[in-house]
């Protein structure tokens, strides 16, 4: 049996849902996006994490879209965008903000982010708070990097060869990692994500990612930061965030913010558990509205 006649009919049921694909230009560069539901709505903006891209959502987005305008952007370096000589989270909130607008949503957004899309968006939350509804984080490591971890990321920035072409997309999916590695998933989501991530290029196919980020990404103090809107955090239970980043983070997101463990989660939850991620941002949205 193929991985597609394997899939649920909830999940080709979303990826049959109608999107609308665009860009916009941010400072210079262009941001690819894709939407689902009526323009004009109030409406939510998905963002999603390090090396990733837009379509992770394709499977998520569409079950949120009753009602109102879902937008997911390709963050510059990402996906379809442009790349950028260097990356900051005051450029990638501006994107986050400017998709809002240019992809249709009425009023201002919510902003759903996860892992470095998580920590974009609760940037957004503390720069222009007041542009938005609120933010949900998905198992976002909320803090300052190390002053090890700021070595190893230029190491490996400078050590970072061409991108890696291979000469088939099966044979490039057969080579798609989660990072950091996950021992569940959904196979039927994560071969659509596989595939979605690849563009065809010379002598081949490879990732859609800028593989020399990590060498051009300035970030200020997380840890100085404070939301400026409503927000929602769920950890996932086998995810990257331990007790002890998890009480930080709750001190630094004030007592009134909702922070729940999603149950059986690994750090990619919309791959392992996506029915979890679509019934937690329902239930947020849903109270948020009211």
């Amino acid at each position: 049996m193929s991985v597609d006649e394997a899939a649920p009919r909830w999940f080709t049921d979303a990826l049959a849902t109608p999107v609308d694909k665009g860009t916009v230009e941010v400072d210079g560069a262009t941001i690819a996006y894709r939407a689902w539901g009526d323009a004009g709505n109030p409406g939510v903006v998905l963002v999603h994490g390090g090396m990733a891209h837009s379509g992770w959502w394709d499977h998520i987005g569409p079950q949120l879209a009753a009602g109102r305008r879902v937008v997911a952007l390709d963050l510059s370096g990402h996906g379809d965008s442009a790349h950028r000589s260097h990356y900051s989270l005051e450029s990638w909130s501006a994107e986050v903000l400017a998709v809002a607008e240019a992809g249709g949503i009425d009023g201002r957004p919510v902003l759903i982010g996860h892992s470095m899309g998580g920590i974009v968006s609760f940037a957004a939350s503390h720069m222009q708070g007041d542009r938005l509804h609120g933010v949900v984080i998905l198992d976002s490591p909320i803090r300052d990097l190390t002053p090890e971890e700021v070595e190893m990321r230029t190491k490996i920035a400078a050590n970072a060869g061409p991108p890696k072409v291979y000469p088939s997309v099966d044979a490039a999916v057969a080579r798609f990692r989660l990072v950091p590695p996950q021992d569940t998933a959904e196979p039927f989501v994560l071969e659509h994500i596989a595939r979605e991530s690849l563009k065809q290029v010379e002598g081949g196919w490879s990732w859609k990612f800028d593989n020399l980020r990590m060498g051009r990404e300035g970030r200020g103090s997380l840890e100085s930061m404070a939301p400026r809107c409503r927000v929602a955090y769920f950890r996932c239970e086998r995810g990257i965030v331990d007790d002890a980043l998890a009480a930080r983070i709750r001190r630094q997101l004030g007592p009134d913010t909702l922070m729940v463990e999603l149950p059986a989660a690994g750090h990619h939850p919309m791959i392992d558990q996506p029915l979890a991620v679509v019934t937690a941002a329902r239930t947020v949205l849903a109270t948020w509205e009211r």
